[in-house]
């Protein structure tokens, strides 16, 4: 069994870790609370930018100059983005966007597919920078600011050359925010755009209101079809960005429950060490003084 002191000391570092963690928890409840706020705020200006596009699905399929957004090509090109997180102590939120990275790379781009991955957040980067993978990092420290310009200027490089022909297909990887407890790996093809959901979206939606537009249809549909793609990925990073915080904060409380049982067993391992200790003085005295008498 270990001494008085050996215990005293392990009882002392354990609460001062469960104070951390118990900081830790709190910081993220409240960053937490503003990520929230930030997809509650962006969610009625997607929606309306959705139903607008409802509207306008039909007119889309035949603007000769918009088909490049929705024209399916031959893979042989594709870009990747990975959204991670720039900390750790957060469980299983980055090791989850590794995982469905090595899968999409398996299962859904094989041979014969030339891949790159953008990073956002550094986590990701950092399993994979030894690696072969051809990789872009020039925005890898987005969420040390996130904000809509950051992510709309990132929407339009990605757009612009994707129109240009150096990327096929365009992907989206991250967590998808349910709630504090629960996130949602996720993988969404952001380019080309599915015109199919929107359809889906406007059968399913009920009546749609009959629009006069102006200007035409599509002079509308070239502003919005891009804006859509560049809300799509900044919803995807304000999704990955809370769910960060709730896992973090999840993650954090059950350490610190951890800690306060952990302290029990010390707490009560002090207390059998101090008692044997005691005992033991007392059977000291007691045979020093029957050895007296005798």
């Amino acid at each position: 069994m270990a001494n008085l002191k050996e215990v005293r000391s392990r009882i002392s570092s354990t609460i001062s870790t469960q104070q951390i963690t118990k900081a830790m928890k709190l910081v993220s409840a409240t960053k937490l609370r503003k990520a929230q706020m930030a997809i509650t705020q962006m969610r009625p200006y997607a929606d309306k930018l959705n139903g607008i596009l409802q509207n306008l699905a039909d007119s889309a399929k035949d603007e000769q100059s918009l088909q490049a957004y929705f024209k399916h090509r031959d893979v042989k090109k594709a870009l990747v983005i990975v959204i991670s997180s720039d900390r750790g102590l957060c469980g299983a939120f980055n090791s989850n966007v590794i995982k469905e990275l090595k899968q999409v790379m398996e299962s859904r781009y094989g041979d014969g597919v030339e891949l790159e991955c953008k990073f956002l957040g550094k986590k990701a980067y950092e399993y994979f920078k030894r690696s072969e993978l051809s990789m872009d990092t020039d925005h890898m420290d987005i969420f040390s600011d996130l904000n809509s310009e950051a992510a709309f200027e990132l929407g339009s490089e990605v757009i612009s050359k994707f129109l240009e022909g150096q990327y096929d297909e365009v992907c989206v990887i991250y967590n998808k925010f349910k709630n504090a407890a629960t996130q949602i790996i996720t993988t969404e093809k952001v380019l080309p755009v599915q015109l199919a959901n929107f359809e889906d979206d406007k059968v399913s939606g009920g009546l749609q209101a009959d629009f006069s537009f102006e200007p035409s249809k599509a002079e509308i549909l070239f502003d919005l079809i891009p804006r859509a793609v560049k809300t799509q990925l900044y919803r995807s990073m304000l999704d990955s960005h809370a769910s960060e915080h709730g896992a973090r904060m999840v993650a954090m409380d059950s350490a610190t429950e951890n800690a306060g049982e952990i302290l029990d067993g010390l707490k009560l391992q002090y207390n059998q060490a101090r008692q044997a200790a005691i005992t033991k003085e007392i059977l000291e005295i007691v045979g020093g003084a029957a050895a007296l008498e005798g």
